[in-house]
């Protein structure tokens, strides 16, 4: 599969699963297990099993996971549907990272980030990934994140299966420049 089919089909794959399940209308259990069978039928344009392992396996944010049976597939985190990940609180770095784009700065700012549709915010434990998802937006901008004053102050972080941090919000003032 060339790398224009790979990068539509994995983005398919996570509005699929992530926000827009009514698109094939499959079976979603309640973490977000969709049999990868079940969307080889239904979709409209043909895949093969080894096709969605492969956009699985060489997605570069690691966004997908599949099942330990091999049967099933599922986003790691950014659902704005209701999943439960079965994630559990756990002892997060003193310093986290946000990247957006310079854009959004001034509201953060005032209002902090937060989750908007989704069911978390996203952080990142580096700043150079955070920079490359701020790029996605416009020009990026890495917000520090103070994860340890936070912790402090009652916040609980997560750990997605694929190393991204998520939490409900991150207040103004526990941001940095």
């Amino acid at each position: 599969m060339d790398k224009n089919e790979l990068k539509a089909r994995s983005k398919f794959l996570s509005n699929l699963l992530r926000h827009k399940p009514d698109v094939l209308d499959p079976t979603i259990d309640a973490q977000g297990w969709v049999a990868i069978d079940e969307i080889i039928e239904k979709s409209e344009r043909p895949a093969t099993r080894d096709q969605i392992e492969e956009i699985a396996v060489s997605n570069t944010r690691q966004r997908f996971a599949i099942s330990a049976d091999g049967e099933k597939i599922r986003a790691d985190q950014g659902h704005s549907i209701p999943i439960d990940l079965g994630l559990s609180a756990c002892r997060r770095p003193e310093i986290l990272f946000n990247g957006t784009a310079a854009n959004n700065v001034e509201v953060i700012r005032t209002e902090g980030l937060t989750r908007r549709s989704r069911h978390h915010v996203h952080l990142s434990p580096g700043a150079e990934t955070a920079r490359q998802v701020g790029m996605r937006h416009g020009k990026p901008v890495v917000l520090v994140v103070e994860a340890g004053k936070m912790h402090s102050n009652g916040h609980v972080f997560l750990l997605s299966e694929n190393g991204v941090w998520l939490c409900d919000q991150v207040p103004p003032e526990f941001l940095r420049p």
